[in-house]
């Protein structure tokens, strides 16, 4: 019996990102599951100071950008493509759930400082708050 079947991986399209796919890719292969890519589009406020610190795409550009992902990283692999509007960590948690994820596996970004006050760590609240379990991957 395979242990982690839905092998969910959000990801930013960062090197750190990256190298959690790869790493989920292996897992899945390991389980003969799939992997569930995630890209959470984070909606544009004017208001917000994160905005300019924070990549902004729409649902166009994700979709793009997951299939070159797809097509570099995942070839021969079962996997899905999803794309989700909201707060990052709210959003893979609630994805989790939706799709009855076995396991998360991202990147973590390391941020210190005034960065990490202002941007907070959506590893850290993913793994407070997602009911499986969830390996973070730090790649600095």
């Amino acid at each position: 019996m395979a242990l982690f079947e839905k092998v969910l991986c959000p990801v930013d399209f960062d090197d750190n990102s990256l190298k959690a796919v790869r790493l989920a890719r292996r897992i899945a292969q390991r389980d003969e599951g799939k992997v569930l890519l995630l890209h959470v589009v984070v909606p544009t406020d004017p208001l917000v100071i994160s905005a300019p610190l924070v990549g902004r795409r729409n649902e166009a550009d994700a979709q793009a950008l997951l299939k070159r992902l797809v097509d570099q990283e995942l070839v021969g692999v079962a996997h899905e493509t999803l794309v989700a509007h909201g707060p990052p960590a709210d959003e893979t948690v609630r994805i989790a759930g939706e799709v009855k994820a076995d396991l998360i596996v991202m990147a973590t970004h390391a941020r210190h400082g005034l960065a990490h006050v202002v941007l907070g760590s959506v590893a850290e609240k993913v793994v407070r708050e997602a009911r499986c379990p969830v390996l973070t991957v730090r790649m600095d």
